[in-house]
């Protein structure tokens, strides 16, 4: 385990070899953020049916998806992953960002600001992510100056799920 703090965070675009690593990463955060309570057999089956190398490998086929990775001396911190053809409720809002996940051990070390701020860089603003009401990653967005667009709910595992809906402009992640 490497531990050095000096070394820089390298944000790049995902490449075939980055998918097996982003499979595990995606495993790992989407447990630690909704398996609270402990673990089901529905949220394991998901898990194994969702997050496989052969889904990131299809992703970085698709020209409306763009992922990027934020490593740092070669290890793998978190990703963020965007839909450019989606967009909440009208195209002002920008396009999605469809998923951001940074290790829970890295998360605090300025991973996940990073990768939303080459997005902004590189794709340009406006953007709009949704993200569950009961996430910690909320008081995050709240603090880069992410406005509340909004909500969103769905029914998934026996409950309905409300997420909270988030827009981010230039002025907030540049």
């Amino acid at each position: 385990m490497n531990k050095d703090n000096k070394a820089a965070l390298m944000i790049r675009n995902a490449t075939v070899q980055d998918c097996q690593n982003l499979a595990q990463l995606s495993a790992e955060v989407w447990l630690d953020t909704y398996a609270i309570d402990g673990l089901r057999s529905e949220y394991l089956e998901y898990v194994n049916s969702t997050f496989k190398v052969s889904y990131f490998q299809s992703l970085l086929e698709q020209p409306d998806y763009q992922l990027l990775v934020g490593e740092k001396s070669g290890l793998l911190q978190g990703y963020i992953l965007l839909n450019l053809a989606s967009h909440y409720q009208t195209p002002h809002n920008g396009y999605e960002i469809d998923t951001l996940y940074v290790l829970k051990s890295c998360q605090g070390t300025g991973v996940g600001r990073a990768l939303l701020k080459e997005t902004a860089r590189k794709f340009g603003t406006p953007v709009w992510l949704y993200t569950w009401t009961e996430n910690a990653a909320n008081q995050f967005y709240h603090r880069l100056g992410a406005k509340q667009i909004g909500t969103l709910s769905f029914e998934a595992f026996g409950n309905t799920i409300n997420n909270n809906v988030y827009k981010f402009t230039t002025g907030n992640l540049i």
